[in-house]
């Protein structure tokens, strides 16, 4: 029961972070463009990313958020391996932007882009961290209730 009402918890604050963002960079669309187009690793592909980026965030949410309403418990799987290998990929991006780039524009949306970038970078690594756990327990509940199941 305890990882039951941890993997909700995770589940709520990705919804939360990929729900906000998400909305955010597509209220924001000319804005989320324009930082992409400084990133020295994105700029090629602003067009796709700026619209991609925000429409996975928000379907990840919504993926998460579908199992609190209905028993499609496999959506929730689905949105914890997703938006945690989103999180990782965003984690990779800054720590290269970090490492590898001398100019550091930031596409975030609203209060994540008040952080600095190695802020940001450890508040991606707990979210994927988070992200990781998230999947761990789940993955264990739904083997638990494997097992009773194939006991009744």
């Amino acid at each position: 029961m305890k990882k039951a009402i941890i993997v909700d918890v995770i589940a709520s604050l990705y919804i939360l972070l990929f729900l906000y963002t998400g909305i955010y960079k597509l209220l924001g669309q000319e804005y989320f463009k324009a930082a992409l187009y400084k990133s020295p690793l994105i700029s090629k592909y602003t067009e796709i990313v700026a619209v991609a980026i925000p429409v996975i965030e928000v379907l990840i949410a919504t993926a998460l958020l579908i199992p609190f309403f209905s028993h499609q418990i496999r959506f929730r799987k689905w949105g914890l391996y997703a938006g945690t290998i989103l999180m990782a990929l965003f984690t990779l991006y800054v720590g290269y932007m970090l490492k590898f780039s001398n100019g550091l524009p930031c596409s975030c949306g609203g209060i994540i882009q008040k952080m600095n970038w190695h802020q940001h970078f450890y508040f991606n690594t707990g979210f994927t961290c988070l992200g990781i756990l998230g999947i761990w327990l789940n993955n264990k509940q739904e083997g638990v209730q494997n097992e009773q199941l194939a006991m009744s």
